[in-house]
């Protein structure tokens, strides 16, 4: 008898250091995602929504993923960064569906990217440094002379540190 209360005893010591599996809690913050606000050009305190606006990260096909992101009537949206590389190229297509006023244009963002632990649960979380406190829109093509391109009129770096998603990074004037 005196055996089996002791193993019963060695058991329990056993499995009192184990704790339950981690999960990760979905209010977490994780990899944030560039945050732009659009604004009126020529009134640049006024928030402006976007039009049939689609987004197209350079690379995109398709595969597990989305090839393009489709915005309409917004006035803020979220883009991902890559956790792997230190750029991420974005076409920015204006009413995609009217031929007729439909205008491109592609925004290369570079940035040095660290790896923060969140937890063993979560694991790491990619935060981002953007480089530099300007970016300039341009034509794909880069042909000058077309009319079509350049929506957008400025560009406008608010925070370069990327770590949460509370707080506009870019504020795109068109």
């Amino acid at each position: 008898m005196k055996k089996i209360i002791l193993l019963v005893f060695a058991i329990t010591l056993s499995f009192s250091g184990c704790e339950k599996d981690d999960i990760c809690d979905g209010n977490t913050p994780t990899t944030p995602r560039l945050i732009i606000e659009f604004y009126d050009f020529a009134d640049q305190t006024v928030l402006q929504n976007v039009t049939n606006l689609k987004v197209t990260g350079e690379g995109a096909t398709g595969v597990g993923t989305a090839a393009y992101l489709l915005f309409d009537a917004k006035s803020k949206i979220e883009l991902p960064l890559k956790t792997t590389e230190d750029l991420t190229k974005y076409t920015l297509v204006l009413n995609y569906n009217d031929p007729l006023t439909t205008s491109t244009d592609e925004l290369q963002f570079n940035y040095s990217r660290a790896n923060v632990y969140v937890s063993r649960a979560c694991g790491f979380k990619t935060i981002y440094d953007l480089n530099g406190t300007s970016l300039t829109p341009f034509i794909l093509n880069n042909n000058p002379t077309l009319t079509q391109g350049n929506w957008i009129k400025n560009i406008e770096v608010i925070q370069s540190n990327i770590n949460d998603e509370n707080e506009t990074h870019i504020k795109i004037y068109f």
